[in-house]
């Protein structure tokens, strides 16, 4: 069934802006909904509108705004078959997959919820004699929440909570290719009882609304997840502007397989780090660096399990692999692995669209060797299911190739060997580190966040999200002196 999908601003649903469909990955002739762009003038109505609602919703108890995120957490969890229906619909991952991610909206509600029951501040001892002498965290105002469509629910959360949990009022631009998805989330927080005019939504391309979002002189700071172009382009505008800002950004995540690895369970892993979510992911495996005599078995094993997982309609329960998001991302993956061919790499699974499937965006599963590491799909985010295999002499010369990347966001370790396993931790550059497990797959009460060029140095979730949507206000309070 199609829907009609509109931007929500000052607590009312707009109406009018340029017409756009949202498709079906799976089946592009299906549309999802019919979705109502806004432009630059109703994304400032949207900063206005925040700026307007903030006093007073910075004004309200922190428990009391747990109560709303703990309300819509609620109602999101028994919504959430139906939510993961429609995530799967506009976005392409599984079923299993887009249930699981609503779900996991709902655990990051709760525990932001359960933060505004924290402490807010500290008391210091002061040199002056009665000087009472404190700090306290305060929001920091207007965010502008800008979200990619590889993880709609999920990663709008982690923002939205700590940001309205922590006292700000938000401006929300999710991708335009999954604006279902984010009315639903909304609709939730609406439905619990959050003022008009705290969160705003606001459905529309970048390049038209972007700009207004960035620079305002209204907004604050801005979180940002999506690619390094933009979000290094957006930071130059913000910074100029004298705004905090928050990038998440790409990643070209190693996974290194060690000669005492378990194989099959190492192979599992990489598998799920590759391919799962069709390799959409900024943290999936991309580089697999494997130690020269176990090269063979861990290949063998991982290309099985390419050729054996399903790939097929993500509405279908057995389906473990589903369509890429877009013709565009289509395009961006058949012309790596056209690359890939040209760089004297050998196909070792997968390597094309399978076209078998129809007019659905799908890429098999494929696994690459004999690319080298300086091969444009060693170096390069594709973001798409290919893994790329690389051999290394020695744990040495395994953590060098590594290291050798412009990014730093998650990498995986395999191995049996416990001072390998802690070494790897120290050595690889990288802001999530796994030891045993693939490199996706993250927890939301811990900091999450990469290095180098994956990030702009902040962390989000967990209790480092405080950091980032407040601020610190230090007072000090003298007493008057007694009178006689």
């Amino acid at each position: 069934m199609t829907v009609e999908l509109r931007s929500y601003v000052g607590g009312k649903w707009q109406v009018g802006g340029r017409a756009a469909q949202d498709r079906n990955p799976a089946r592009p002739s299906e549309v999802v909904g019919d979705v109502q762009h806004a432009d630059a003038r109703l994304a400032a109505q949207a900063v206005d509108a925040a700026a307007a609602a903030f006093p007073a919703w910075r004004s309200l108890p922190a428990p009391a705004r747990g109560d709303i995120l703990r309300k819509a957490a609620d109602l999101l969890d028994q919504r959430a078959a139906d939510v993961g229906r429609d995530l799967t619909r506009e976005e392409g991952k599984t079923l299993a997959e887009g249930i699981g991610e609503t779900r996991r909206a709902v655990q990051i509600l709760r525990y932001f919820a359960g933060q505004t029951l924290e402490p807010d501040g500290q008391t210091y001892p002061s040199h002056t004699p009665g000087l009472f002498l404190y700090a306290r965290r305060e929001p920091i105002g207007v965010v502008s929440a800008i979200t990619p469509w590889n993880f709609p629910i999920a990663i709008p959360a982690w923002k939205i909570a700590p940001a309205l949990a922590y006292g700000n009022a938000v401006v929300w631009k999710p991708a335009e290719l999954v604006p279902l998805t984010a009315v639903h989330l909304l609709q939730a927080l609406v439905d619990a009882g959050l003022p008009a005019g705290v969160l705003n939504l606001v459905l529309g391309r970048g390049s038209e609304v972007g700009d207004v979002l960035v620079t305002h002189a209204a907004v604050h700071a801005i979180t940002f997840t999506g690619s390094n172009s933009v979000g290094r382009a957006l930071q130059q505008k913000a910074t100029e502007k004298g705004k905090k800002v928050q990038l998440e950004l790409g990643g070209k995540n190693p996974a290194v397989v060690l000669a005492d690895a378990d194989l099959d369970q190492a192979a599992e892993q990489v598998a799920r780090g590759a391919f799962l979510s069709a390799g959409q992911k900024c943290t999936a495996t991309s580089r697999v660096i494997v130690e020269a005599p176990v090269l063979r078995g861990f290949q063998e094993r991982l290309v099985a399990l390419a050729e054996g997982w399903k790939l097929g309609d993500p509405l279908e329960s057995d389906t473990r692999v589903g369509p890429l998001v877009s013709a565009d991302q289509l395009k961006t993956v058949t012309d790596y692995l056209d690359i890939a061919v040209h760089e004297g790499g050998h196909m070792l699974a997968g390597g094309s669209r399978a076209a078998e499937l129809g007019e659905g965006f799908y890429i098999k599963p494929t696994v690459i060797a004999n690319v080298g590491p300086d091969s444009r799909v060693v170096r390069e985010e594709i973001f798409g299911p290919v893994a790329a295999l690389l051999p290394a002499a020695s744990y040495d010369e395994a953590i060098q190739l590594a290291n050798d990347t412009l990014y730093g966001l998650s990498a995986s370790v395999f191995t049996n060997d416990l001072t390998r396993a802690f070494r790897f931790a120290d050595e690889i550059h990288a802001g999530v580190v796994k030891v045993n497990q693939e490199s996706a797959g993250i927890e939301f009460q811990v900091p999450f966040g990469g290095m180098q060029e994956s990030s702009s140095g902040s962390r989000e979730q967990g209790k480092a999200a405080r950091e980032f949507f407040t601020q610190w206000k230090t007072v000090y309070m003298d007493r008057v002196p007694a009178r006689a």
